[in-house]
């Protein structure tokens, strides 16, 4: 991971930005030494979406769960909610 300041990153964004989304590169921008945020692109995102889904279904799968699948939208709604509480 590419840590770049906030400041250092605005003259730079267009070549974060292409460097984010075609190279899969994740940049961390700092505000004063702190990571603030990151880029990351879409793709990777959906990535770890996915893969949260996964371990999602193999948990339940553990510990025999047997209500059914979810679908990726579920995963994702029940995730959104859980960020909110």
């Amino acid at each position: 991971m590419t840590k770049i300041s906030i400041s250092a990153a605005r003259s730079q964004l267009g070549d974060l930005v292409r460097r984010t989304a075609h190279g899969r590169e994740i940049i961390a921008l700092t505000d004063h030494g702190h990571v603030a945020a990151l880029m990351i692109s879409p793709q990777v995102l959906e990535d770890y979406e996915d893969s949260l889904a996964v371990m999602a279904y193999e948990l339940r799968q553990a510990r025999g769960d047997a209500s059914g699948r979810k679908t990726l939208a579920e995963v994702r709604s029940m995730l959104d909610e859980s960020t909110t509480s």
